[in-house]
C-alpha cells in the first residue's frame, strides 16, 4: 500500500471521528453506529476494487492488443488472399495462384507422382505401386464439400475408395523421377514414353508401351534405374515463364522478365548441348542481326489509332482444321471476340499503346505508318512436346530404316570389295605371268629379230647371188644362141 493511500485513509478517519463527535448531539446511536459500519466496509471493500480496476485495466490493454493483433491478421490474410498493390514488388495473392495454378492444372492434365516400380518390369508390362497417399490440402483449399447428408459419407469413402488409380485404358506418359535439393517432391528428368493403362486398382496400375520404346528407355525400366514413376494424361506445354526468376519484372531488356540461370542449366544439363541452353538463357532478350527471322520478335508503339481484325468470317470446330485459319484469323467461336457492332472482331489500338509482335508483322504496321519500332527481342520458339516427340519418333524410324539399307549397301560393297580383292589377286598372278610371258615374248622377238636379219641377209646374198647367177645364164644362153646360130650356118 502507498503512503498516499495510508495518509487518505488516515485523514478519512480523522475526518469521520470528528465528523461524528459533532453530530452526537443530533443524531442517534444507530445512525452512529450506521456510519460507522458503512466506513468499515468502504475501507474494507476498496481493496478487491482496487484489484478489479487493475485486472480490468490488464484485460482491456489485452483486448486493445488482441484487437490490433486481429486488424494486423485481417490485414495480412487480405494481403495473403488477395495480394500486394500491383506496383509492389511483394507478388500476387493467394487466389490469383491458385488460379494460375488451377490453369497450368489445366494445362497439364490429370498426373500421379511418385510411383514405385515392382521388380522385373519390361517394356509389355509395368506395375506402378502408389507409395503414399496425396498430400493433405490447406485449410480452406478442400476440392469439394463434405456431403449433406452424414450417413451418405461412408457410402461415398468406400465408392471412392474402390475406384481405379488411373481409368483403364487410358493413354499416359511416363516419365523417371530424380530428387533434387531445395524441392520436396521428385522432379520428372527423364521420359520413358507413351504407355497404355491395362489394368488399374486403387493402389497400383499397370500400364504397356504403345510403340517400340527407344534402347535408352528399355535400359532404364529394365535396369531399375527409373524405380520412381510419375505419370502425364498430358505432355507438359512448353511456355516462356517456367524459366524465370521467382518475384522477376519485365523490362525493356527482358519482356518476359530474368531467365533465371541456375535453373535452366541445372534443369537441362543431361544431354542438352550448349548452344540450346543458350536460346533458353536469350529468352526475350535483345536480339543479334544473325537470329533466325522466326524468333525475331519487335516491341512497337502505335503512333495512331488502329484496329486489327482478327476474328475470321468463316466459323469451324477445332477437329475440323484448326482453331484459326491460315491468315491466323480465329475460326472457332471459343476464342473468337464476337463484339457487336462492325469492329466486334477486332482489336483496337490507341495512340501509345504498346506490344510485341513478329518482325514481318510490324514491318507491315511500320510501313503504314501507324506503329513505330522500340525494341527488337530475341524469342524462343515453343515446343510442341506432342508433335516433337512423334517427329522425332518418325525421324527415328526412318534412320532405322535408312540404317537398314545402309547396312545391306555395306554388306553388298563388302562383297563387291571382297570379289575384287579376289579378282585383283587373280589379275596379280594373271599379270605375273603375263609379266613372264612378255619377258620370254620380248626374248623370242629379240631372236625372231636376230633370226630375221640373218634371214634377210641371207636373202641379200642369196638374191645377189641368184641375181649373178641369171645374168650368167642369160649370157650362157646368148652364147649358146650364137653357138647354135654359127653351127647352123656351117652345116649349110
Amino acid at each position: 500500500m502507498s503512503n498516499a493511500l495510508l495518509a487518505f485513509l488516515v485523514i478519512l478517519v480523522l475526518a469521520f471521528g470528528f465528523f461524528m463527535w459533532k453530530s452526537r448531539d443530533t443524531w442517534r446511536w444507530f445512525h452512529i453506529t450506521t456510519a460507522s459500519f458503512a466506513l468499515l466496509l468502504g475501507i474494507v471493500l476498496l481493496f478487491p476494487t482496487a484489484g478489479t480496476l487493475k485486472s480490468r485495466s490488464a484485460w482491456h490493454k489485452v483486448k486493445e492488443d488482441l484487437e490490433t493483433q486481429l486488424a494486423r491478421l485481417e490485414s495480412e490474410q487480405f494481403t495473403l488472399k488477395h495480394g500486394e498493390p500491383p506496383d509492389s514488388p511483394e507478388g500476387n495473392g493467394a487466389l490469383v495462384l491458385k488460379e494460375r495454378l488451377n490453369r497450368f492444372s489445366l494445362e497439364a492434365g490429370r498426373r500421379w507422382q511418385n510411383l514405385r516400380a515392382q521388380a522385373g518390369a519390361s517394356p509389355t508390362s509395368v506395375t506402378l505401386v502408389r507409395s503414399a497417399p496425396p498430400a493433405d490440402l490447406p485449410p480452406g483449399m478442400e476440392a469439394a464439400e463434405p456431403p449433406a447428408d452424414p450417413a451418405a459419407a461412408p457410402v461415398a469413402a468406400g465408392a471412392a475408395g474402390n475406384l481405379p488409380l488411373i481409368p483403364q485404358g487410358l493413354v499416359v506418359y511416363g516419365f523417371a523421377e530424380t530428387p533434387v535439393e531445395g524441392i520436396s517432391v521428385p522432379v520428372p528428368t527423364f521420359y520413358l514414353g507413351e504407355f497404355r493403362v491395362t489394368a488399374s486398382t486403387p493402389t497400383q496400375v499397370t500400364v504397356e508401351a504403345t510403340a517400340v520404346l527407344e534402347t535408352p528407355q528399355i535400359q532404364a525400366i529394365t535396369s531399375g534405374q527409373a524405380s520412381s514413376w510419375s505419370l502425364y494424361e498430358l505432355l507438359p506445354l512448353d511456355s516462356h515463364e517456367i524459366f524465370l526468376r521467382p518475384q522477376t519484372a519485365v523490362s525493356d531488356n527482358a519482356i518476359f522478365g530474368d531467365v533465371d540461370n541456375d535453373l535452366v542449366r541445372g534443369s537441362l544439363s543431361r544431354g542438352v548441348t550448349e548452344a540450346t541452353i543458350e536460346k533458353y538463357l536469350r529468352d526475350g532478350t535483345p536480339s543479334s542481326p544473325d537470329d533466325p527471322p522466326s524468333t525475331r520478335w519487335v516491341k512497337i508503339e502505335f503512333t495512331k489509332p488502329h484496329s486489327i481484325v482478327v476474328d475470321s468470317p468463316e466459323q469451324r470446330g477445332a477437329l475440323d482444321g484448326g482453331f484459326f485459319d491460315a491468315s491466323g484469323q480465329a475460326v472457332d467461336s471459343r476464342v473468337q471476340r464476337r463484339g457487336e457492332g462492325p469492329s466486334g472482331g477486332a482489336v483496337r489500338f490507341e495512340v501509345g499503346a504498346q506490344i510485341v509482335v513478329l518482325e514481318e508483322a510490324a514491318n507491315d504496321l511500320i510501313e503504314q505508318n501507324v506503329a513505330k519500332l522500340l525494341n527488337t527481342y530475341y524469342v524462343r520458339p515453343l515446343n510442341d512436346y506432342l508433335f516433337v516427340l512423334r517427329r522425332i519418333r518418325l525421324r527415328l524410324n526412318e534412320l532405322e530404316i535408312r540404317k537398314t539399307e545402309l547396312e545391306f549397301e555395306q554388306k553388298v560393297l563388302e562383297d563387291a570389295i571382297a570379289a575384287t580383292v579376289s579378282m585383283l589377286a587373280t589379275n596379280q598372278e594373271s599379270k605375273l605371268n603375263l609379266e613372264k610371258d612378255l619377258a620370254q615374248l620380248k626374248v623370242e622377238q629379240a631372236a625372231i629379230s636376230q633370226y630375221n636379219s640373218t634371214v634377210k641377209e641371207t636373202l641379200t646374198t642369196t638374191r645377189q647371188r641368184l641375181s649373178g647367177l641369171y645374168q650368167d645364164n642369160v649370157r650362157l644362153r646368148n652364147e649358146l644362141g650364137e653357138f647354135h646360130s654359127a653351127i647352123e650356118e656351117s652345116v649349110r
